[in-house]
């Protein structure tokens, strides 16, 4: 995906500034989401599930705290928090709550847009490189170049029981194992072929989990209602 196709939410209460940092997005081709308190910050990623967030801390009924750690529970889509918190325990907070980069208020909106090009070109580089990643969780194991998976604590290798497009599946899901992936996600990443309906996807994901199953992981990938799939291991 390239960025001019990325949708990017900005978490923050102070409408000049978001009006300043929407423009600079949108001038440089992103799509761009507001929000103006914490809640709403959280509703919108739910709903429209952004493929970046810029987030104010000092925010009304959820903090830009709580907000970040709610979205790393369940994703790994790149945050950059900008706030007039300035002291290093902020800084070294919000980078081990998971978050990719720090803008400290007042800011140069040129350097913003900078910094979020910058942790997107490092996403992209790891995609690049795919071919020399193991991928792991708990349970999986993803060999890219070999072109194996194993299962559990034994190392079962079901590789060969998948198909090209279960295998694509599973390695879109394993590279960010808490994010949500939308069925329209999926279909663009893993299914390059034309197969372009929500019941196709549907379908591989239900071969895959019962693939899977037999191998004694259950319940992988898990079902977000209404959203999508994650790996969820």
């Amino acid at each position: 995906m390239t960025h001019q196709q990325l949708t990017v939410l900005v978490a923050e209460d102070d409408p000049a500034i978001t009006k300043i940092v929407t423009a600079y997005l949108e001038k440089d081709g992103f799509s761009v989401l507001t929000a103006e308190n914490g809640e709403q910050a959280l509703t919108m990623f739910s709903q429209h599930l952004p493929g970046f967030v810029i987030l104010d801390i000092n925010m009304p009924k959820k903090n830009g705290w709580e907000v970040l750690s709610a979205i790393k529970k369940v994703s790994d889509v790149p945050v950059l928090m900008l706030t007039a918190l300035d002291t290093d325990i902020d800084k070294v907070f919000a980078l081990r709550t998971g978050a990719d980069d720090y803008v400290v208020k007042p800011f140069n909106p040129s350097e913003l847009l900078a910094r979020v090009h910058v942790i997107l070109r490092r996403m992209n580089h790891y995609h690049l490189n795919d071919s020399l990643m193991v991928y792991k969780t708990k349970n999986i194991e993803v060999n890219v170049s070999e072109h194996q998976v194993f299962i559990g604590e034994s190392m079962h290798d079901i590789s060969g029981y998948l198909t090209t497009t279960e295998f694509r599946v599973l390695l879109h899901l394993i590279r960010f194992p808490k994010r949500v992936f939308t069925r329209r996600e999926l279909m663009e990443a893993c299914l390059p072929e034309g197969e372009v309906n929500d019941r196709t996807v549907d379908s591989h994901i239900s071969k895959l989990r019962k693939k899977l199953d037999a191998a004694g992981l259950k319940f992988v990938p898990e079902s977000i209602r209404g959203f999508g799939y994650r790996l969820g291991d």
